[in-house]
């Protein structure tokens, strides 16, 4: 089998303790070789998903009776796009382990494979009732993109209401939320109401998982336009007005992403854990962008 280099600071002891506990079925060595595999994975998956990918399929083949194995092989699957073969890898995770932890996200696979219908089914099931809260609003999260693909855009902006959205308290999924609704109200010309929940959603995201600040820079007239060249090609040929808030932003833009990919898998390394930037169910690469001013419209 072939293997894939992995530095020799990666040392297999960074991951969960709890999945750590599953690596103790398999002999030593082994464990360890698959331990660091699924670091390579966590550490990669979200700068470099091809190649996280291609390390949950060594895992995958040296472990595939083990069950954060298979959910890793899923989750990086999903970020691929390869969503039949992520649905595969998270259904055999589920009949491991029993839990419907990942009934949200093999919902948002039937998305990616084209079966919206199928997605909101499953966001009727008795599976739903087991999820935790962090679970439930995930499942809502899918349910209300699968009425987005669906055409029913009113719908969608029903489906994200409820007490977790008027609620004041911050949580690990607050920000997703209201980025969510408020890009379900912009695609019903609710423009006004859309900002105001954009700027709630930045409000809530302290480790930068959405795009929020750029959306609402849009709907105030900052204008993005492709970087091409040196950066002295770039003028702004008419002054901002004064009343408008302007800002420059070095770090890249990527292109919106109203539907959040489910949150942080159990296989994540302790060191690597943190909140997911939002994604859509299919997978644009993203684009660096350098923003301009524009005046009124």
């Amino acid at each position: 089998m072939k293997r894939l280099p992995i530095p020799d600071d990666v040392t297999g002891d960074e991951i969960d303790k709890d999945v750590r506990q599953e690596l103790m079925s398999l002999p030593k060595g082994l464990a360890e070789e698959v331990a660091r595999n699924l670091v390579m994975v966590a550490n990669l998956l979200d700068e470099d998903p091809e190649q996280a990918y291609a390390y949950s399929r060594i895992a995958l083949r040296l472990a595939s009776r083990v069950a954060a194995v298979r959910e890793a092989a899923g989750f990086a699957a999903y970020a691929t796009g390869k969503y039949t073969e992520a649905l595969a890898e998270f259904r055999a995770a589920r009949r491991m382990t029993g839990s419907v932890d990942l009934w949200p996200v093999m919902a948002d696979c039937e998305r990616g494979m084209g079966r919206p219908e199928r997605a909101l089914a499953m966001a009727g099931e008795p599976e739903v009732a087991k999820l935790d809260k962090a679970g439930q609003v995930e499942m809502r999260l899918v349910a209300a993109g699968a009425r987005k693909d669906m055409g029913q855009a009113d719908a969608a902006v029903v489906t994200l209401q409820g007490p977790e959205l008027a609620s004041n308290s911050i949580q690990p999924w607050t920000a997703r939320l209201r980025y969510a609704y408020a890009d379900a109200l912009l695609a019903v010309d609710r423009e006004a109401e859309a900002r105001e929940w954009f700027a709630k959603a930045l409000e809530a995201d302290q480790g930068g998982m959405t795009d929020a600040s750029d959306r609402l820079a849009e709907l105030d007239g900052v204008e993005f336009t492709d970087a091409m060249g040196d950066e002295d090609t770039a003028e702004v040929t008419e002054p901002p007005p004064l009343s408008r808030s302007t800002r420059t932003r070095s770090r890249p833009r990527l292109p919106p992403r109203p539907w959040p990919r489910p949150r942080a898998p159990l296989w994540r390394t302790s060191r690597t854990r943190r909140p997911l930037t939002t994604r859509p169910p299919t997978t644009r690469p993203p684009t660096t962008r350098a923003p301009t001013t524009r005046a009124d419209r």
